[in-house]
């Protein structure tokens, strides 16, 4: 005969695994249908710190296929890269907003801008910005341009913009802007001024 007290020692031993067995199959079923899932998360960017500064965007509008020139007030940190991330940020608010005749897909974002050399900036859009992206000649060129004459605008010096897409090259943004190639920034200023007055 078994003795009580360790009859009774099995039996809290045994109700102890199988609440620790229901805990774990609880864990896993929740971290395959995502709950704790972080692949998704969009990090926080830290506050922007420096004085404001009157910038130029220059915003798409898909109704009349032209580019507008808008001041804006932003704050720029003094570093000449984070100086390029916040014009682009403050150009995808623009956007974002409700008034906007220049709609990007949902999700669109730029994961990073960086400074390859004096002359050469690369913008790193993320997959949502380039699948969501409407395809057409016009509406296409309208984001390049865009994107480029912010920069050059603002960016004194840049010669040329290379774009990627989740940090890899792709041929085109939605079938026709092509992204294979970086941008001349002096072809692309001639076109954003040829937009810019509706030529």
């Amino acid at each position: 005969m078994i003795p009580r007290h360790l009859a009774i020692a099995i039996v809290v031993m045994l109700l102890i695994a199988l609440g620790m067995s229901f805990f774990l199959w609880r864990m896993r079923g929740r971290s395959s249908t995502g709950e704790f899932a972080t692949s998704n998360a969009v990090p926080v960017a830290p506050p922007v710190t420096g004085p404001t500064e009157q910038v130029t965007l220059y915003v798409a509008d898909d109704n009349s296929g032209t580019l507008r020139a808008t001041s804006a007030l932003i704050p720029l940190p003094s570093a000449r890269q984070q100086r390029g991330e916040e014009l682009l940020r403050a150009l995808l608010s623009a956007y974002a907003a409700k008034s906007s005749h220049h709609v990007l897909g949902s999700g669109s974002e730029v994961r990073a801008f960086y400074l390859v050399d004096p002359g050469l900036a690369v913008i790193d859009l993320n997959r949502a910005f380039a699948d969501g992206h409407r395809s057409g000649v016009l509406v296409e060129e309208l984001t390049v341009a865009s994107l480029a004459r912010t920069l050059s605008a603002n960016l004194p010096g840049l010669t040329q913009v290379q774009f990627l897409v989740d940090g890899k090259q792709r041929d085109t943004l939605a079938g026709h802007a092509d992204l294979s190639r970086p941008y001349d920034i002096s072809a692309m200023n001639q076109l954003a001024e040829q937009l810019q007055s509706g030529q």
